[in-house]
């Protein structure tokens, strides 16, 4: 990314998230554009990040290599048509809105190199993941560009088919409300087996971030840990089969499911 000019049309969480992970990777200031409707937030971006800062989307874009579009989904339609005059054919543009697929992107865009991708909010501590998804319009390189981007903030993942970011938002788009459930749920437990609520919480945060450590570094998967920290008749057993008694597995796939659903009925909405 030493010499790619990139671009930022909205400078909302994630912009800003993937300005600072850019930065920290040793991307020069003076590549990196962004524009924003309010002064407040070009004045904040400007001082947090010290890049150039637009009101105009088309000034902002002029020249850029890589275009990310970070503004909301509902508000995605108007600014592409609004794009649409200014964006040169070889300049990528880099999707962040969830739920608007590429065929949208083609109808509002034009044949415009296009990748899709799905972050999620730990992205904002350059912990995230995304779900990348490229038309064939996408050159090796640019390919290479979305990937390094996306990397500032975490792990990013090529998907060979974009009906696969339903599955994406579901499983990590949505994810941390998950684990967030599943932290307040412990938490409140504790406490009501006696401890103060703040070390309930101090508990079990470090255990969600300890496991997830253990899973990311282990050679084998999240089953055979489970199973080794699983002692015949001891105390974790008795916690798993209630669980288990309660059909938890099923519990969880129902969620995603209805999650990956509505992805998709959004998608349908967002994209008329």
């Amino acid at each position: 990314m030493s010499h790619t000019r990139i671009a930022f049309v909205g400078a909302g969480n994630m912009a800003s998230s993937l300005i600072g992970g850019l930065l920290a990777q040793g991307v020069e200031a003076s590549l990196i554009r962004a524009s924003a409707r309010s002064a407040e937030t070009r004045s904040k971006v400007a001082a947090e990040h010290g890049i150039e800062v637009f009101e105009d989307n088309a000034q902002a874009i002029a020249d850029a290599d890589v275009v990310v579009l970070g503004v909301k989904p509902q508000g995605i339609k108007a600014l592409c048509e609004a794009l649409r005059p200014v964006l040169k054919p070889q300049q990528l543009v880099i999707s962040i809105a969830a739920g608007i697929t590429c065929a949208s992107m083609a109808q509002w865009l034009g044949e415009q190199p296009t990748v899709r991708c799905m972050p999620n909010t730990p992205s904002l501590l350059r912990e995230g993941v995304s779900g990348l998804y490229a038309t064939d319009k996408v050159t090796a390189e640019q390919r290479e560009q979305a990937q390094n981007l996306l990397s500032a903030v975490g792990l990013a993942v090529w998907l060979d088919d974009e009906k696969q970011l339903e599955a994406v938002t579901a499983v990590s788009g949505s994810g941390p409300a998950y684990f967030f459930l599943l932290i307040e749920a412990m938490t409140a437990a504790g406490e009501k087996l006696g401890l103060s609520r703040e070390v309930a919480a101090q508990l079990t945060a470090q255990t969600a971030l300890g496991a997830a450590r253990m899973v990311i570094a282990s050679d084998v998967d999240a089953a055979e840990l489970r199973r080794r920290v699983t002692s015949p008749g001891g105390t974790t057993e008795a916690a798993i089969k209630t669980f288990q008694a309660g059909d938890f597995a099923a519990l969880v796939q129902n969620a995603l499911t209805a999650a990956a659903q509505r992805s998709a009925e959004l998608a349908e909405q967002l994209g008329k």
